[in-house]
């Protein structure tokens, strides 16, 4: 089975701005920023999706949130605010077969999105 893009991120076999990581995942700016602050949050396991992870992903998945409010703090939109966010199939926007968590922040973020 041939790597996903954000795969290859995490192997530096694409180079990506990146902000954060650790052995278990990898943060990087968005080439195709929705907000002044858009990062993806990659685990370094390749898991296609949210709702395929399974019992054992617990822990990663709890990391990851972890390492997201780290990234926040350390970039300071910890206290004016960020939305985390991951999609889950095509039809929510996924476009990448890889689970990831968007970043965003450095703006007002309404809701619902438009």
């Amino acid at each position: 089975m041939s790597s996903t893009l954000f795969e290859r991120i995490c192997a530096r076999e694409i180079p990506a701005d990146i902000v954060y990581q650790d052995d278990q995942c990898v943060c990087f700016r968005d080439i195709g920023p929705q907000a002044p602050t858009h990062l993806l949050l990659v685990p370094r396991k390749p898991i296609p999706r949210l709702s395929l992870a399974d019992e054992g992903d617990g822990a990663l998945l709890g990391h990851m949130m972890l390492a997201a409010g780290k990234i926040a703090r350390s970039l300071g939109i910890d206290e004016s605010g960020f939305r985390l966010v991951i999609n889950n199939g095509p039809d929510a926007g996924e476009a990448v077969p890889h689970l990831h968590m968007h970043i965003l922040a450095g703006r007002k973020l309404e809701w619902p999105p438009g």
